[in-house]
C-alpha cells in the first residue's frame, strides 16, 4: 500500500492530470459509492459535459462521517471558550455538513499556552531527532491507512474532485511527511575556523512556538507544507484552519497524536481571520508566523507580527502567473497543458497560469482549440467518476468570479465560451475563456481564483518578457517551447519563484515553492523550508595552548 501511494503522489500533479480522465483511468470507487450490484456507475444516465445536467442530479452521499469538530488544544478535543460554533457547508449544494467550534482570541491564548509549555517543558524539543522522525513516519503510515476517508472529507468540505484528493493530494501528504522525517536527524550546525584561538560553533536551534494559518484551496496539503518542517526542526505549533475547510486538519491532527505526538505539540484552532487569525499573528508568545492566502491579508499578518513582538514571518501569497506559448509549440499539447494550468482545482490555485500568452502566429488556432477543450470539460459532482471540475468553494468566491467575468465582458474582451453559473444548485461555474485580452484589463491584472482563462497575443520574445513581468505578483510561470535557447532566456528573465518548462504544477516534496514581489516572503517545501523554523546561534569559546586552529 505504501509503495502504491508513493507512486500515486510522486511529482504530484502534472504527470497525473494532463490528460482528460477516462472510465479506464478513473480511481477505484469506495465501497460506499458502489451500486448494490457492485458496478461503479454512481448515478444513472450518461455523464454530461459542460451542461447543467452534470450538476442537476442528486448529490452522491459522501462515504465518510464527520467525527472531529472541536478545537484540538493540548492533546484534547475541546469546545471553544465561548461555546460558539459556525457551519461548514457542502459547496455542491450550500447545505450544512457540520457545526464546528469557533475559536477566538481566548482559544488562541489557550493553544499558545499549551504549545509554549510543550516547547519549554515537554519532551518534544528534547526528544532525539531520530524519535521525532519515527513519529512523523508513523503519521505518514496512518495517512495512507486512512487515505480514502481523508480524501472524502476533503472533497466534501472543499468541492475538489475525489480522484484528485484520493490519488494525488493525500498520498502527497504522506510523501511530504516522510520527506521531513528524513530531515529530522540531519539538521546540524557547523564548527567554523576563526582568526585567533577560539572554538566557534554555529548551532541551528528550533525557533519555538510557530503560528500557522492555512488556506481553503488545498487544506491538507498546506497543513503538511507547514506542520512537516516545523515538527522536523523540533518546534511546537498552533495552527488556524480556514473557516471554509476545517475538517481534514482536525482529522489529520488526531492521527498525529495516534502516531505518538506528545500533547501540546500541535494545536488546531478553527475560526475566522479577524478574530482567531489576528490573535495568532499578534500574539506576544508566538515566535514565528507562517501564512498562506491572499496578498492583502498577508500584508495584515505582516503588520500584526511587526507591531507585536517582531516575530519571524513567511508568506505564500497570490499570483497572476504567465503561461507563455511560443510559435514553435505543438498547439494541441499546448492547449491541453494551458487548460490544466488554469482550470485545475476549479481555477483555485495561487500559481494558476491565468495569463495565457500565445504567439500571434498560432493565436487563432490556439483559441479555437482551447474553446473546444473547455466545452469538453466534465463539470459535476466531485464524487462522481470522470468529473474534472467540481464547485467553487462558497458563495463569496462564486460571486466574485462572476463579477470578474462581467468585468471582462464590460472591458471589451471577447467571451469565447462559458461566462455563467452551471445549474441552479451549488457553486458551479462554466469553464470560461476570454480572448483579445489586453494587459490593462482587470481580468489580466487581478487574481480571479476561478475557472476563467484569459488569452493574450504577443509577437516578440522581449515583448512578452516585459509584459509577463509587468505584474505586482511573481509566484510562478509556465514556458512552452521546443527551443532550448528560448527556454533558457525566459527562465532567467521571468521574475518569479518557479518556472515550469513544458510542464506545470509539478510539486515534488524537495522542490522549493514561493514568490517574488507581492507573492510572498520565504519558501515552502525542500531544504529551504527548514530555514523558516530554525534560529542560528554562534557559540565562541577561547582555546588555550591550541595544538591547531
Amino acid at each position: 500500500m505504501a509503495a502504491a501511494a508513493a507512486r500515486r503522489g510522486s511529482s504530484l500533479l502534472s504527470r497525473c492530470l494532463l490528460s482528460r480522465p477516462s472510465a479506464a483511468a478513473s480511481p477505484a470507487v469506495p465501497s460506499a459509492l458502489r451500486r448494490a450490484d457492485g458496478t461503479q456507475g454512481l448515478l444513472p444516465g450518461i455523464l454530461q459535459r459542460f451542461s447543467t445536467a452534470a450538476v442537476a442530479e442528486e448529490p452522491i452521499s459522501p462515504p465518510v462521517q464527520v467525527n472531529y469538530t472541536q478545537l484540538l488544544i493540548d492533546g484534547k478535543f475541546v469546545d471553544s471558550a465561548s461555546g460558539k460554533t459556525f457551519p461548514t457547508l457542502d459547496p455542491r449544494t450550500g447545505e450544512l455538513i457540520a457545526h464546528v467550534a469557533e475559536g477566538d482570541a481566548e482559544d488562541i491564548n489557550r493553544a499558545v499556552h499549551a504549545a509554549r509549555k510543550a516547547f519549554d517543558e515537554g519532551p518534544w524539543p528534547k526528544m532525539t531527532a531520530y524519535e521525532r522522525s519515527r513519529i512523523l513516519l508513523r503519521f505518514a503510515d496512518l495517512i495512507e491507512k486512512h487515505n480514502d476517508e481523508i480524501a472524502a472529507l476533503e472533497t466534501w468540505d472543499n468541492g475538489k474532485p475525489y480522484a484528485q484528493a484520493a490519488n494525488i493530494e493525500v498520498p502527497m501528504v504522506a510523501r511530504l511527511m516522510r520527506y521531513y522525517a528524513g530531515w529530522a536527524d540531519k539538521i546540524h550546525g557547523l564548527v567554523v575556523p576563526a582568526d585567533g584561538p577560539h572554538h566557534v560553533q554555529v548551532l541551528h536551534e528550533p525557533i519555538g512556538v510557530a503560528g500557522q494559518i492555512i488556506p481553503w484551496n488545498f487544506p491538507l496539503l498546506m497543513f503538511a507544507w507547514k506542520v512537516g518542517p516545523a515538527l522536523a526542526c523540533g518546534n511546537t505549533v498552533v495552527l488556524k484552519t480556514a473557516e471554509q475547510t476545517p475538517l481534514s486538519a482536525l482529522f489529520a491532527s488526531k492521527l498525529l497524536h495516534e502516531a505518538g505526538l506528545p500533547d501540546g505539540v500541535v494545536n488546531v484552532v478553527s475560526g475566522f481571520g479577524p478574530t482567531a487569525g489576528a490573535a495568532l499573528a499578534s500574539h506576544m508568545d508566538v515566535d514565528k508566523i507562517a501564512f498562506t492566502g491572499s496578498t492583502d491579508t498577508g500584508k495584515v499578518v505582516l503588520e500584526l507580527a511587526a507591531r507585536s513582538n517582531l516575530k519571524s514571518v513567511t508568506l505564500e501569497l497570490g499570483g497572476k502567473s504567465p503561461f507563455i506559448i511560443m510559435d514553435d509549440a505543438d498547439v494541441d499539447h499546448a492547449v491541453e497543458l494551458a487548460h490544466f494550468a488554469l482550470f485545475f482545482n476549479q481555477g483555485q490555485c495561487c500559481c494558476a497560469g491565468s495569463r495565457t500568452f500565445v504567439h500571434e502566429r498560432i493565436y487563432d488556432e490556439f483559441v479555437e482549440k482551447a474553446k473546444a477543450r473547455a466545452l469538453k470539460r466534465v463539470v459535476g459532482d466531485p464524487f462522481k467518476n470522470g468529473v474534472e471540475q467540481g464547485p467553487q468553494i462558497d458563495d463569496e468566491q462564486f460571486n466574485k468570479i462572476l463579477r470578474y467575468i462581467k468585468y471582462g465582458v464590460d472591458s471589451g474582451a471577447n467571451l469565447v465560451t462559458g461566462g455563467d453559473r452551471l445549474g441552479d444548485k451549488g457553486y458551479y461555474i462554466q469553464p470560461t475563456i476570454f480572448s483579445d485580452v489586453q494587459d490593462n484589463m482587470r481580468i489580466a491584472q487581478e487574481e480571479i481564483f476561478g475557472p476563467v482563462q484569459s488569452i493574450l497575443k504577443f509577437n516578440d520574445l522581449n515583448e512578452v518578457i516585459k509584459r509577463a513581468n509587468a505584474s505586482q505578483y511573481g509566484l510562478a510561470a509556465g514556458v512552452f517551447t521546443n527551443n532550448l535557447n528560448t527556454a533558457n532566456t525566459l527562465t532567467r528573465a521571468l521574475r518569479v519563484g518557479t518556472v515550469w518548462v513544458n510542464c506545470f504544477d509539478v510539486f515534488d516534496a524537495a522542490i522549493p515553492f514561493g514568490g517574488y514581489k507581492q507573492s510572498g516572503i520565504g519558501r515552502e517545501k525542500g531544504i529551504d523550508s527548514l530555514k523558516n523554523y530554525l534560529q542560528v546561534k554562534a557559540v565562541v569559546t577561547p582555546i588555550k595552548n591550541a595544538a591547531w586552529l
